[in-house]
């Protein structure tokens, strides 16, 4: 076990590396280990564990109405898979989760979670802040899918990214990876960024990413 790792997870955050050892050799816990493409869970599966990616990452996905793939997201060391879903009465996992690399995640059953949960506040009140922003990060998810068109989820990408300050910023995602995010072909996308070129909406040079007529951007979203 990486200690100095686990101390940088959102749940463990701000204890000091000699206490989580201390506090993990009170409790039963396992390390597993996949190798690339390999499902670590399934959509629907029932959260039996607090799952926490030590090494390597992993991506949520989740098929839409149309029998389309969409990632949701990646996630990578150290951060817990689905933590919101531990609790409740619905404690199923929303999306499959698959490995895309070799990765070993650290399994947490959550009886002996909430053992944690007494035997330490700081463990508490991390996780109780971990599951807020959780729950923010997919009403803004939820917010981005509602968009019909492919150029309403650039336009809102972008928007979202640039924020009200800039007006330029470095594209740190491939077309490929902005595809995935969308849950549009490659071709599809690149259309798009073209079009909004062609329409002097953007500029793109390089990785730079210029908004040259936020209004216009903003006019999109509403009209969509």
């Amino acid at each position: 076990m990486n200690y100095q790792l686990l101390a940088q997870c959102p749940v463990f955050r701000g204890i000091p590396v000699q206490e989580n050892k201390r506090l993990l050799e009170q409790i039963h816990f396992q390390i597993n280990n996949y190798q690339k493409d390999d499902i670590v869970t399934d959509a629907g599966e029932q959260v039996k564990n607090l799952l926490i990616v030590i090494s390597g990452s992993v991506r949520g996905e989740m098929i839409d109405y149309s029998g389309k793939i969409v990632k949701i997201e990646d996630i990578e060391a150290p951060k817990p898979l689905a933590a919101a879903f531990l609790f409740g009465k619905e404690n199923k996992y929303p999306v499959t989760v698959t490995a895309n690399n070799e990765v070993k995640i650290l399994a947490i059953p959550v009886s002996e979670f909430l053992k944690l949960l007494q035997l330490n506040a700081q463990i508490l009140k991390n996780y109780l802040h971990s599951i807020s922003t959780r729950a923010q990060f997919l009403s803004q998810k939820l917010h981005f899918l509602s968009f019909k068109t492919i150029k309403e989820k650039v336009a809102h990408f972008l928007l979202q990214t640039a924020g009200d300050q800039f007006h330029s910023f470095e594209l740190k995602n491939t077309q490929q990876q902005l595809a995935d995010l969308f849950g549009v072909t490659r071709p599809s996308l690149a259309r798009v960024f073209s079009e909004m070129q062609k329409e002097k909406l953007i500029k793109i040079e390089k990785k730079t990413v210029t908004l040259l007529n936020k209004t216009a951007l903003n006019e999109l979203l509403r009209n969509g």
